[in-house]
């Protein structure tokens, strides 16, 4: 089947495709009777070009020598040239009868032959481009693996010489593979793995310098230095084992995570079958060191096996895993103790060491299907993000009558799991209100379950509960977002400071007191801080209120090897300790802190970039009043040290937001917005020397009244700062909001509806319990005139309908209607009996006109209201078993609550969404011809070009530089897949009409029969839902860079809601 995941792939299969394509037309209007034209001409064109592609190809093969090649193309060649001699047939039968069934359907064999045999050559050959790749990171694997035979400074010397030259080319190779990629992300995967082994290079060689210094001296520390050698190999070997997989990956989907379980499980997988040859030669060889790099692969295979058995969606495959993980785990202990008492020949060691070889095959195929069990399972699991979660929960609650497999269930209580979780760093009020809400929550999941397995999903009591879960878990994730952006004001205020402390402890010469014990402290002092700090991080995007995919797996990836290096940095500060006259020892340790304190600093500004900035600068300054309180409470007490430690804090806390301000002028090009913020940047800066100052004087004497009034003076210049600084931050949005754009109207209050005089005290809502009329039937009475006065309050509304009626079991629960829905029936009139005009007996002339006599026929209904949305009363509902039309759903949920008038983005992506659905009626069969099909795929194409255009002309508008960049990163993978959308439509016309359908569970049938159409409708199905996904986070950050558009822009798209959230 046609793969797509480089750009020369694209380029040749796309005009390819097009030609196809006309022929695929020609040869369906003929089924309608008309004569096809003489092809001769066109068909001797494809003939020569095929000609010259398979003389091209033997050569290759020829030249080649990659046997995998040469056993793959030549099926390859032989069905483009038997498809060439199916067109010529076709060509040669046309001119002699133009209407012939035989030539039509050489004609289409001949088309789909063309094209799936040109995408197998080409595959083909990219895989063996890729094997080269591959070979030259293995022998990068290869050097890498012969790291604990360097002991000495020749051997490093050697060893330098002989790793930088291949590891330049694999670098190189890498490179320009992925700038070949369409894949974005694969793209990126590329390029933070490479950016790794780059980094990691230099303490790879120190790490094995400093082992061989260290070793050759005789002093103590040789431990520490071999876990710091081995820990660098072992990384370098994990990010070129995920180069080679992601070299082999060939498709995509936009909605996978890093994070994802099938994700993981793959890592996992091709780590073990990477370092399985390693662990077989070291249980083979009998003399190999225990700890050693062999060692080291066999106990991660079995680490990364169990980390497959976690994740399986079969338990039972988990708890075969984990079986035999233990039971290896225990003969490499048993091995490891023989060997060490140097018994590694005896027929005992022997045995355990083929044993283990044995089960280790086992353990591999065991995972193997372990994956592919779960991959083939297509079972979706919580999103990543509290944001995800919420989405997928709201979803549920929205239509809780539709199996979705526990998701949305799944989704709330993996909220719920959460915030316990973020409680657990707060106190005091935060914490409870969290822990109340988090109980609320449960409760009416709870409810919601139980009225579920009643069958009472669509009772008005399950709506009612389903509404105010809906309520409780914004709140939650609202509480949740708020405590983690203080937490990270808090624990991000000082990085560096527990670093320096631990690096001027392993500094101190010996003889010092306590040298040894205080170094002790430091260490674990810098351990528990970076730790707290990773944690944080971490918490932060999974709990936060980020949704940006790149920005929280860079938060994961760097809070990951800040937790890596922790215990590595102690070793090395721990062997400048025991060396301090070891220059290489102190080189390395200062090598290691770059990485960790860059490493760190990326962590900081991802977080940053995360949070929104006006609540991190509040959170900073509520922290400053505190600390503020705190000051003054120590010079109550004469407490020196405290007043130190406080003012301390309140000046970090001030340079904390000098960076987050100052990085927010960085980010904007509004000039007027940069100036401001920047002015209280100054203000601010100056405010902070002088505080610290007149903190050092009151430090001294806390008696002295002069020096407590010189403090307090400068704190609350500093303090009035800081608000100026979150003033000018906080009205960014309030004053880029295009000038168009007007909020909705508060929700219609009923209770100002008059029913006589305007100005009369007795008015009272539609949904009021009381009547305020005194009548002897004020119930009744009060329903005529409220019946009277709706084609009024209609009218006057603008097209929102009135309430459910005084009485309804919803009138309390839904107040209003929502915009732009149906209107409800006209209500019977009123009947001649029950009107009575003592109902307006003492309201003087205001009183409304006499209702009008009952007749035959009600009378005529107002016009519905005015809609540009006409496709969502005809927008078919998704089935289970409809992929494809559950992704187009998805963006038509996400795009209907915009109104498409002056917005090109909503009306192009709507647009898209409706092609989308008719695609999936089409491939399923379901009515429309090849020519539809393949006129649906240009359509949404052109429709994707369309959003592309309008949504890079937005982010050229775009004042915030991280928002434009978001934008055209997202927008710039729809072409891509529109173009790829085409071509696989293409090849699915080729098959329409060739297969027999086969049954859905539903009794519905998809028309595809062979294993080739199916695997054609499976990239298809993938390459749609790919399509939508970008569509609909394109329509996200268009929507939020819509807010930070230049003044003199010309910005003329209006981004009008059409349901408020009262509806």
């Amino acid at each position: 089947m046609p793969v797509f995941h480089t750009k020369t792939i694209e380029s040749i299969l796309e005009p390819v495709a097009q030609q196809v394509s006309k022929l695929v037309i020609l040869h369906e209007e003929a089924e309608d009777g008309n004569a096809m034209p003489d092809l001769s001409r066109p068909v001797q064109a494809v003939k020569l070009a095929v000609d010259n592609l398979i003389k091209v190809g033997y050569e290759t093969i020829h030249n080649s020598e990659d046997q995998i090649l040469k056993q793959e193309m030549p099926p390859a060649l032989n069905r483009v040239e038997e498809a060439s001699v199916f067109l010529i047939q076709a060509s040669d039968m046309l001119r002699t009868d133009p209407y012939s069934a035989a030539a039509r359907k050489k004609l289409i064999d001949g088309s789909r032959g063309i094209l799936q045999g040109t995408s197998a050559l080409l595959l083909a050959f990219d895989e063996s481009e890729v094997r080269k790749i591959i070979r030259i990171c293995k022998n990068v694997l290869e050097y890498l693996a012969i790291t604990e035979v360097v002991e000495s400074l020749e051997d490093l010397v050697t060893f330098v010489k002989n790793l930088s030259p291949v590891l330049t080319r694999m670098a190189k190779e890498v490179d320009t593979r992925e700038r070949e990629l369409t894949h974005q992300v694969h793209r990126e995967w590329l390029q933070r793995a490479i950016e790794q082994v780059k980094q990691l290079t230099p303490a790879l060689i120190s790490g094995i310098k400093i082992f061989v210094t260290t070793k050759s001296q005789g002093g103590p520390g040789l431990e520490e230095a071999q876990s710091n050698r081995d820990y660098v190999t072992q990384k370098m070997s994990n990010e070129i084992h995920e180069i080679i997989r992601v070299l082999q990956l060939t498709t995509y989907d936009e909605e996978e995570w890093d994070a994802d379980d099938i994700t993981v499980m793959k890592k996992a997988q091709n780590v073990i079958d990477g370092k399985m040859k390693q662990a077989q030669d070291w249980l083979v060889d009998t003399q190999a060191v225990v700890g050693g790099a062999g060692e080291h692969a066999l106990r991660q295979i079995l680490e990364d096996s169990l980390c497959i058995a976690n994740r399986c969606v079969n338990p039972e495959d988990g708890e075969n895993i984990t079986k035999t993980v233990s039971n290896i785990e225990s003969m490499i202990n048993a091995l490891c103790e023989l060997r060490q008492q140097g018994k590694g020949n005896t027929p005992q060691a022997l045995s355990l060491s083929r044993g283990i070889v044995q089960m280790l095959r086992e353990l591999q195929d065991k995972c193997q299907k372990a994956v592919t069990a779960s991959e083939r399972s297509g079972l979706k699991k919580p999103a990543h993000t509290v944001g995800g979660k919420l989405e997928q929960a709201q979803r549920w609650l929205a239509n809780s009558a539709m199996d979705d497999k526990g998701l949305g269930q799944q989704a709330a209580r993996m909220m719920i799991s959460d915030a316990l979780k973020v409680a657990e760093g707060l106190q005091g009020p935060k914490r409870a209100e969290i822990l109340q809400l988090c109980n609320e929550v449960e409760n009416l999941t709870d409810q919601l379950n139980d009225l579920a397995r009643k069958g009472m999903t669509n009772s008005p009591q399950a709506r009612a509960v389903a509404a105010a879960l809906s309520q409780k878990l914004n709140q939650l994730k609202s509480k949740m977002q708020d405590a983690l952006v203080t937490q990270v004001a808090d624990d991000f205020m000082d990085i560096s400071t527990p670093l320096k402390m631990m690096s001027d402890a392993a500094m101190t010469p010996f003889g010092t007191p306590r040298r040894e014990e205080n170094f002790e402290e430091k260490a674990r002092n810098f351990s528990n801080h970076a730790s707290k700090l990773a944690a944080t991080g971490r918490s932060l995007a999974k709990s936060g209120g980020c949704n940006d995919r790149r920005t929280v797996e860079g938060i994961q990836t760097c809070a990951q090897q800040v937790d890596d290096l922790i215990p590595h940095m102690v070793k090395a500060a721990r062997i400048v300790l025991m060396n301090p006259a070891n220059q290489a020892s102190v080189e390395h340790f200062d090598l290691l802190k770059g990485q960790w304190t860059e490493n760190m600093e990326k962590l900081r500004g991802l977080i940053d970039e995360a949070i929104d900035t006006a609540a991190f600068i509040r959170a900073n300054e509520e922290g400053i009043l505190q600390d503020t309180d705190r000051t003054e409470q120590a010079v109550m007490n004469l407490d020196a040290p405290g007043i130190v430690n406080n003012t301390s804090s309140i000046a970090r806390r001030a340079h904390r937001i000098l960076q987050v301000a100052k990085s927010e002028a960085d980010n904007s090009e509004d000039p007027q917005f940069v100036e401001r913020v920047n002015d209280t940047i100054n203000d601010l800066r100056n405010t902070i020397a002088p505080m610290v100052q007149n903190a050092k004087i009151l430090a001294q004497n806390p008696r002295d009244p002069q020096a407590v009034g010189g403090w307090r003076g400068a704190n609350q210049q500093l303090i009035n700062a800081v608000g100026r600084v979150r003033q000018a931050v906080g009205d960014r949005a309030n004053h880029q909001y295009p000038p168009h754009g007007s909020d909705f109207p508060a929700p219609p209050d009923f209770s100002h509806l008059n029913i006589s005089e305007p100005s009369s005290r007795s008015s009272r809502s539609l949904t009021s319990p009381k009547p305020s009329l005194s009548s002897p039937k004020p119930v009744d009475d009060f329903q005529k005139l409220v019946d009277e006065a709706e084609s009024a309050v209609r009218s006057a509304m603008s097209g929102l309908w009135s309430a459910p009626r005084h009485g309804s079991p919803r009138a309390e629960q839904m107040p209003h209607r929502q915009l732009g829905s149906v209107p409800p029936p006209v209500p019977p009139p009123p009947a001649p009996e029950s009107y009575n005009p003592s109902a307006y007996r003492d309201h003087g002339e205001n009183a409304p006109p006499r209702p009008p006599l009952p007749r035959d026929t009600a009378p005529p209904r107002p016009p519905p209201p005015e809609t540009d949305d006409e496709f969502e009363m005809t927008f078919p509902a998704p089935q289970a078993n409809q992929p494809i039309m559950m992704a187009a759903h998805a963006l038509h949920m996400d795009v209907k609550q915009w109104s498409s008038r002056d917005n090109e983005i909503i009306a192009a992506a709507k647009k898209m969404a409706l092609l989308m659905a008719r695609l999936s009626q089409l491939v399923r069969g379901e009515g429309g011809t090849k020519k539809d099909l393949i006129d649906c795929a240009k359509a949404i194409a052109e429709q994707s070009e369309e959003v592309t255009r309008i949504a890079k002309g937005l982010a050229m508008d775009c004042t915030d530089k991280r928002m434009r960049t978001n934008l055209l990163q997202v927008c710039e993978r729809i072409p891509t897949i529109g173009t790829q959308l085409k071509i696989l439509s293409t090849v699915k016309a080729t098959m329409l009409g060739a297969q027999e359908p086969i049954a859905c569970p539903d009794g519905s049938e998809i028309v595809c029969g062979s294993e080739e159409d199916m695997e054609a409708t499976e990239m298809l199905v993938g390459n749609a839902q790919n399509l939508m996904q970008s569509v609909r986070e394109t329509v996200q950050c268009a929507e939020a860079a819509s807010i930070k558009i230049r003044v003199d822009s010309g910005y003329s798209i209006r981004w009008t809601r059409k349901r408020p959230w009262y509806t």
